[in-house]
């Protein structure tokens, strides 16, 4: 069991990569009945990816990898003559394990010998669970598989040309669903897509859109970083840390060597923060906290906290043994020593940086993956070791530093203006996911106006709190942040009628989900019709002749309104959007609930599909094999695809109108 979590461990440290537009499938399953005279063969074929290797049923011991299993769900129909028989294979010992493990590469086949018991024609349903892995990361799977038993077929030895009679298994077809939808977990639209290879051009080089969005993460870390320092608990502690280096250490080297040493323990600290919150959640609940109602109204009263305490209300302090314990480890001296320094700083600061650090922690987490905590942790720990080690190498640069004071709380209550603005967003995420209808678009800006406004009255000295210094005169880099603060609430108050306010994509809800609305307004970006219901959608594009855009989407997706607002406002793009295709936008994070007799437990994931969001969920990781948004796919009225999908947000709208333009010259061809 040890060796089992140490191989999770591994998994959550080396397989993750920077982009999750597509999911990982490293093993492709197909099945073929092998058939004679009341009995027959069943054939499971794996392909398995370059450089990963899938495991046998047949290991040492429990405690090593997962064995390759199968489940047949038995019925009166046949009845199982022996066990799954399997190919050699390569048998080597491994060092992760610690054992003699065999495992196949590239191609192998597993054969289940059955009895046929019936006259009629019956299928054979069940599960594959299996795990396969390369030398950095391992997957863990599960494959569904049907074959179709036809007692009355050929026998082998009837064929002229002697070949084995082979019924190739039938996809499965989920029937609780109002149009039947073809499932293959394993195919990739492959039977659906047009040809791509004609004179209808493609907007794509072969590759999804990229997306860059962590290292936002880390930058947004390491400006979270630079605050904190700035904050009354770090930045005195700055020169008396360096200083005590520098005196302390038998040479100048010994005490540069010193601080960056101390220095790298302050983001080893930090960044085993972001892995403990990364192996604690998992990537199924980060993914949550972007609709989970429970977790964004947590977030919200965690945030009017986090603001109360910056604006002195209150301290968020640790347990005092924990720090005294700390600073007690810190005076042994040596290496450990220096990392119990770096550690009692954590501690003793916690109560201005905790705030930043959990706003830091919720961000990068907020409906990504594994890596959002560790690449914020990272870019946060870098800018608040930075001065201490800079400053170590160049003493000198000390006395340029401004003398501790008043203004060092001024920064801690202009955090907590920006802790009531994020705490907003968060309600905003539940008003929007739940339909509660309440934190419409102009209210949200307007909120957002008074509190960003009295941040502005606050640093010219209009407004002032408890901990406060008297202020004699307003310094110019004061008036200046507080001119940037005024004038960002300015350009935000036109939204409250109606501006599109684009420098806030992403942020604010919708436009569309407004308070003001007039008998032409729909429920769709730009104005523009739509659906929210695939079978309503493809059903009206039939009668109206047109291609169809299916945009899989979220009321919570900030790179979806960033879309939005930034692509599909474009003139031709939002003429193509209106004239030429029939608009589907599938919100995957829609929280109504189906009818009790329309939800089913799906045969992709085994979960119940409860909600709208988890049908469409389902349908784009089933047909799609991807689980992020934005997706667009352009398809005709036989869900033939018409071009590549376009996944994740691109600020490019001439690449845009020519991924529509592929589409609808395809669709125009199959006329």
């Amino acid at each position: 069991m040890i060796k089992r979590i140490f191989l999770l461990l591994t998994f959550l440290s080396f397989s993750l990569t920077a982009t999750q537009a597509q999911i990982v499938k490293v093993v492709e399953w197909t099945y073929t009945v092998e058939q004679t005279d009341k009995e027959a063969t069943l054939v499971f074929k794996a392909t398995v990816k370059d450089k990963y290797h899938l495991y046998s049923q047949f290991l040492e011991s429990a405690d090593g990898p997962l064995p390759t299993t199968f489940n047949l769900n038995k019925n009166k129909n046949f009845t199982i003559t022996g066990k799954v028989s399997e190919q050699s294979g390569e048998e080597v010992f491994d060092q992760v394990f610690q054992m003699k493990v065999k495992y196949f590469s590239h191609e192998t086949e597993f054969r289940q010998k059955i009895k046929i018991n019936s006259l009629s024609k019956f299928n054979i349903n069940g599960t594959i669970d299996y795990m396969a892995c390369d030398d950095r990361s391992c997957v863990m799977e599960q494959a569904d598989f049907e074959f179709v038993i036809n007692p009355n077929a050929k026998p082998a030895a009837e064929v002229k040309d002697t070949a084995t009679t082979v019924a190739i298994a039938q996809p499965l077809v989920d029937t609780t669903q109002e149009t039947q939808t073809v499932i293959d977990t394993n195919i990739i639209n492959q039977n659906q897509t047009v040809n791509l290879n004609d004179d209808c051009g493609n907007w794509a080089s072969g590759d999804f859109v990229a997306d860059n969005s962590f290292w936002g993460i880390f930058i947004a870390g390491f400006i979270g970083g630079l605050l904190a320092l700035l904050t009354p608990c770090v930045f005195p502690m700055i020169p008396m840390t360096v200083s005590f280096f520098t005196k302390r250490s038998s040479s100048k080297r010994k005490g540069v060597i010193n601080a960056f040493i101390y220095a790298l323990s302050i983001i080893v600290i930090y960044v085993a923060i972001g892995f403990f919150v990364t192996i604690t959640l998992g990537s199924d609940a980060l993914n949550d906290l972007s609709t989970n109602g429970f977790f964004n109204m947590a977030f919200f009263v965690i945030f009017i906290i986090f603001a109360m305490s910056f604006f002195g209300a209150f301290e968020i302090v640790l347990p005092s043994w924990m720090v005294n314990k700390a600073d007690a480890q810190s005076d042994k001296g040596g290496l450990l020593g220096i990392f119990f320094m770096a550690f009692t700083l954590s501690l003793v600061s916690f109560s201005c940086t905790g705030p930043i650090i959990g706003t830091l922690l919720v961000e990068a987490a907020h409906g990504r993956s594994y890596l959002g905590p560790v690449t914020g942790m990272t870019g946060f720990a870098v800018a608040l070791a930075l001065p201490f080690a800079l400053f170590a190498a160049f003493p000198g640069w000390l006395n340029s530093l401004p003398k501790s004071g008043g203004w060092l709380n001024s920064v801690k209550v202009c955090l907590g203006f920006i802790e009531l603005a994020l705490a907003l967003k968060f309600l905003s995420n539940v008003d929007l996911a739940y339909h509660w209808d309440f934190l419409k678009r102009e209210i949200f800006i307007a909120c957002w106006v008074v509190i960003f406004g009295m941040m502005g009255l606050y640093l010219l000295g209009k407004l002032k709190f408890s901990h406060d210094s008297d202020i004699g005169h307003i310094s110019v880099t004061r008036f200046m942040f507080a001119l940037i603060t005024l004038c960002f609430a300015a350009y935000m108050t036109p939204g409250i009628w109606g501006a599109p306010v684009k420098l806030l994509s992403g942020i604010l809800p919708p436009e569309y989900y407004k308070e003001w609305r007039t008998t032409t307004d729909t429920d769709c970006p730009h104005n523009l019709s739509c659906f929210h219901d695939y079978d309503e959608g493809m059903a009206y594009a039939k009668t109206q002749n047109k291609p169809v855009l299916i945009d899989f989407t979220g009321y919570n997706c900030a790179n979806c309104r960033k879309m939005e607002d930034d692509v599909w406002s474009d003139p031709k793009v939002l003429k193509k959007l209106s004239d030429d295709y029939v608009l589907i936008s599938l919100y995957v994070d829609d929280k109504t609930e189906m009818p009790e007799d329309k939800q089913y437990i799906s045969k992709f994931n085994g979960k119940k599909i409860k909600t709208k969001g988890n049908r469409w969920s389902e349908m784009q990781a089933m047909r799609y094999n991807a689980n992020t948004q934005p997706m667009y796919v352009l398809v005709d009225h036989k869900e033939q695809t018409l071009a590549k999908p376009w996944s994740g947000y691109e600020n490019n709208s001439a690449k845009y109108a020519q991924f529509l333009d592929e589409g609808l010259c395809r669709f125009e061809k199959g006329k």
